[in-house]
């Protein structure tokens, strides 16, 4: 599993001209599903979605964690994180997860993440044309891989 993570000041994410998901500030995460993952990739991830420390303490050092600030989170799913780009000029897919079970994943990744994380949890809609906007904050931006 991989997720593509941006410190922003607000995010959010519209299908079909509506807007499905917001936060303030936050997290923007975006998720790639790989064959294989399952229960411990998702508990890994959550854990590290919400207790990376990226925000800034007091000094203005990166030590403080979502979990610590009680910004959003907003996670989208994104197939194309998983691609194999290793060679030619064209990604390949079959290092993603296939739909079905990427989505069984991502679901229950966003279930975790909503019970532990009470002040906030969004997400984008599944397989969909989504349009992601966000305001990098820093910038700041990680991959993160369990």
């Amino acid at each position: 599993m991989l997720a593509l993570i941006q410190r922003v000041t607000q995010a959010s994410v519209v299908v079909d001209g509506d807007t499905v998901g917001a936060i303030g500030p936050g997290l923007l995460a975006l998720i790639g599903v790989e064959p294989g993952d399952g229960e411990g990739q998702m508990a890994r991830m959550a854990e590290r979605l919400l207790g990376y420390r990226v925000f800034a303490d007091e000094e203005g050092r990166m030590n403080r964690s979502l979990a610590d600030t009680g910004g959003g989170l907003l996670l989208v799913s994104q197939f194309t994180l998983a691609a194999d780009t290793r060679s030619g000029m064209r990604p390949s897919f079959s290092t993603a997860a296939a739909p079905a079970e990427a989505e069984r994943i991502f679901d229950q990744l966003a279930a975790i993440c909503r019970e532990k994380h009470p002040p906030g949890v969004e997400i984008g809609r599944f397989g969909a044309h989504m349009v992601v906007s966000l305001v990098n904050d820093g910038p700041v931006t990680f991959l993160l891989k369990s």
